[in-house]
C-alpha cells in the first residue's frame, strides 16, 4: 500500500449470520477476521448475543483486549434467546435503530456468509452510502465464494443500468481478513454529485440519531 493514504480504522463493524453455516470454512473465517482485528488495534461493533458466526468473531477480538459492542434489540434478550454479549451491550428498542447505531459508531463495515438479516444490514449500509448519508468503506469476505452469486447479481444490475459504476465502487470484496482490512483502508468514497446535495437533518430525539427521511 505504499504511496496510498490509509484511512483510520479505529471501530469495525461486522455483520454476520447467528448460524454457523455448513461449511467449517465460515467459522475459521470468522475467528481470523477477529484476530486480525484485534492484531492491528481495531474494535469492535456487531449485532451481539453470541450465537454462530457473531460469537465467534467477538470472541476472537476479545481476545486480543480489544473493546467488543454488541448492538441489540431488547426483543432478542428475553429468555437470554441469542445468549450473553461478548463485552459492553447497548440495548434498543427497533432493528432501524440498531442500525443507524451500528453506522453512527463505526468506521467501517464487513459483512462475512450469513442470512436475510446480514443481506439487509449490508444493503441498507451501501444504498445510505449511495446517498451520501455516510462515507464510510463496506467489503464482504468472500470465502469460498460464497458471495460470488451476489456479486455477480449486483455487476448484472450495472450491466443493465439500474445501478452505476459509482456507486458498483462502494461495494468492496476479498477473500482475505488481512486483504479486505487494506482495501477498506485505502477506500475513498466518490460520492455523486447530484445525490451529495441532498439534505440530512438531525431527529429530535434525545439522541440526536439522524432522520433519515428523505428532504425533497
Amino acid at each position: 500500500m505504499e504511496g496510498v493514504s490509509v484511512r483510520k480504522i479505529k471501530k469495525n463493524c461486522v455483520f454476520c449470520g447467528a448460524n454457523s453455516g455448513k461449511d467449517v470454512a465460515f467459522v475459521n473465517a470468522a475467528f481470523h477476521l477477529g484476530e486480525v482485528l484485534g492484531k492491528r488495534k481495531i474494535d469492535l461493533v456487531y449485532g451481539g448475543g453470541k450465537l454462530g458466526l457473531m460469537g465467534c468473531v467477538s470472541t476472537a477480538v476479545a481476545q486480543h483486549e480489544r473493546q467488543v459492542l454488541g448492538i441489540i434489540p431488547s426483543a432478542f434478550t428475553v429468555n437470554n434467546l441469542v445468549g450473553e454479549t461478548c463485552g459492553k451491550e447497548i440495548k434498543v428498542a427497533t432493528m432501524q435503530e440498531r442500525l443507524v447505531m451500528m453506522m453512527e459508531l463505526s468506521d467501517a463495515f464487513i459483512a462475512l456468509p450469513g442470512g436475510f438479516g446480514t443481506l439487509e444490514e449490508l444493503f441498507q449500509m451501501i444504498s445510505w452510502a449511495q446517498l451520501s448519508i455516510h462515507n464510510k468503506p463496506i467489503g464482504v469476505l468472500n470465502i469460498n465464494g460464497f458471495f460470488n452469486g451476489l456479486l455477480s447479481f449486483v455487476d448484472h444490475a450495472v450491466k443493465q443500468e439500474f445501478i452505476t459504476p459509482r456507486a458498483r465502487k462502494i461495494l468492496i470484496s476479498a477473500t482475505t481478513a488481512d486483504e479486505l482490512v487494506d482495501k477498506l483502508q485505502a477506500f475513498r468514497f466518490e460520492s455523486d454529485p447530484a445525490l451529495s446535495k441532498l439534505k440530512w437533518s438531525p431527529s429530535s430525539s434525545q439522541k440526536e440519531k439522524l432522520d433519515l427521511t428523505l428532504r425533497l
